[in-house]
């Protein structure tokens, strides 16, 4: 890399609004045994950009505490989960080759070395994250796609929107075949659960807003419903024999309405509670009819080598909303807040000046 020293990026240090977010130059990350610094080409935003900020993951027996991801924040700390860029540099350890590949950042921070391994943090909240011009990250976790025809902008979506999605679907064991509903379907996951799920051969229900269901459609949802009118009776309508499995990131009054549409042995897979975290359902509907109330957060090592491999052949087509350059990041989180958007909202910070939508 060149002799620069310093780099632009954002920063919060403490939790609070879109005014935390600050603008800084800092010192360039030194990569460690192990890691690799990658050049930011393009970060994607996520909801747990808001949260993190905002504090509102609470924590277990407090749910009402500021809380990062999975605890409390070290401030301050630079957000960002979403990297795309190239390696510039290795530290010791590290494989040589990479520098100058074009790569995906893995940002689950995992509870051990194993292919199945949980995901524990994430980078943008447990360690320093891409919104900057270069971040730090462990060589096992990037993923060389320097062949993808995908753009740096459409990689950068991937790891937390497609990574969750992914992670959903595998849990959720859908198969080929099988009716599938996809709730929030015009959010950056819901559109990755979309393009998944019918890839898998399935067919697809989804669940969107009335401006966004033609968009929602041209992703591949087989039938959209109006989240704005009676959605228990649209889905019936559409499929009377039943939903299999249920890809849920709204939560809230859906999982009790919802519960009892799945089909025998149906499984209702939960990553997300965009309409509210207490939930109220009738436990008959699981037990008298085997059916399940799966969690799911993020994606395991093996789910994202599998996603890399769909970016690697562009499989998938994320969809980008809008860029901004990184000294608009206040801006960029406020678009995403306001969920105006279809697709994913990304920031470049290697580009100074306006944002494009």
């Amino acid at each position: 890399m060149g002799a620069s020293e310093t780099m632009r990026a954002v920063r919060i240090a403490e939790h609070g609004g879109p005014e935390v977010l600050e603008p800084t130059e800092v010192a360039v990350p030194a990569p460690q045994a192990g890691e690799v610094l990658v050049q930011v080409s393009a970060v994607a935003l996520n909801n747990t950009d808001l949260w993190t900020r905002e504090g509102a993951y609470g924590r277990p027996g407090d749910p009402e505490a500021l809380s990062g991801w999975r605890g409390p924040i070290d401030f301050p700390r630079i957000q960002g989960a979403d990297v795309a860029g190239r390696v510039v540099a290795v530290g010791a350890d590290a494989d040589e080759s990479l520098v100058g590949r074009r790569v995906v950042v893995d940002p689950a921070i995992y509870d051990s070395d194993g292919p199945d391994a949980n995901p524990v943090g994430l980078m943008g909240s447990e360690r320093d994250g891409g919104y900057a011009e270069y971040v730090t990250a462990s060589a096992e976790r990037v993923h060389d796609v320097t062949e993808s025809p995908l753009t740096d902008d459409q990689l950068a979506t991937l790891p937390t929107a497609y990574g969750t999605a992914l992670g959903m679907i595998e849990r959720g064991r859908l198969r080929e075949g099988e009716t599938v509903l996809v709730s929030g379907a015009s959010g950056g996951v819901g559109i990755a659960l979309v393009q998944i799920a019918r890839a898998r051969g399935a067919r697809v229900i989804a669940i969107s807003s009335g401006s966004k269901i033609d968009s929602v459609r041209g992703a591949g949802a087989h039938e959209v419903v109006d989240r704005a009118r009676d959605v228990a009776e649209q889905i019936r309508a559409v499929a009377p024999e039943g939903v299999d499995v249920a890809l849920d990131v709204v939560a809230g009054d859906l999982v009790g309405e919802g519960l009892p549409l799945l089909r025998e042995g149906g499984r209702w897979v939960v990553a997300g509670a965009l309409g509210g975290y207490n939930v109220t359902f009738d436990v008959r509907r699981l037990y008298l009819h085997n059916a399940q109330v799966i969690g799911s957060s993020m994606h395991t090592p093996t789910h994202f080598g599998l996603l890399m491999d769909l970016a690697r052949r562009a499989e998938v087509q994320p969809v980008v909303a809008a860029t901004f350059p990184l000294d608009q990041a206040a801006r960029a989180q406020e678009a995403l807040a306001r969920r105006g958007h279809v697709g994913k909202i990304v920031m470049r910070p290697q580009v100074v000046g306006r944002a494009t939508d």
